[in-house]
């Protein structure tokens, strides 16, 4: 399996623009620049899809993990938030951090706790970030 992305980048680094578009389409030409990565411009950036795709996934492998442990969510909900810093060696992504929420009435909070880091250490997007990847996993029963 494969998955495509584009980027199409016009202009210079602060004055030029640029457009994504996934091969699905679910982003189509959506706009991209200086002003929407580093200042508060409204568009997407590089570091926010991360951020999606990283909560994304992890929901889905938190979704396995927990029914292998015979616990059927009613809901999960990730906020992913990916820090952007300056480094003596250029600009980094250097943390991933998943705030999670899940609703699971009559769960045992150690198998949760068990599959939550198991989703953590095994969802595709964790493995390919060489970021810390940080957690905070709340079981609401």
């Amino acid at each position: 399996m494969q998955r495509r992305a584009t980027a199409v980048w016009e202009g210079g680094l602060k004055d030029g623009k640029g457009r994504l578009t996934t091969g699905s389409h679910a982003l189509a030409d959506t706009p991209y620049s200086f002003h929407t990565r580093f200042e508060s411009e409204p568009g997407t950036n590089p570091e926010e899809l991360i951020g999606a795709a990283h909560a994304g996934c992890f929901s889905m492998a938190l979704s396995l993990q927990l029914g292998e442990a015979g616990i059927r969510p009613e809901r999960i909900e990730t906020r992913a938030t990916i820090t952007f810093e300056k480094l003596d060696t250029g600009f980094t992504i250097t943390r991933s951090h998943l705030d999670v929420s899940v609703r699971a009435p009559g769960a045992d909070r150690a198998q949760f706790e068990r599959a939550a880091q198991n989703a953590k250490a095994g969802c595709p997007i964790s493995k390919v970030l060489k970021a810390e990847i940080s957690m905070d996993a709340r079981l609401e029963t």
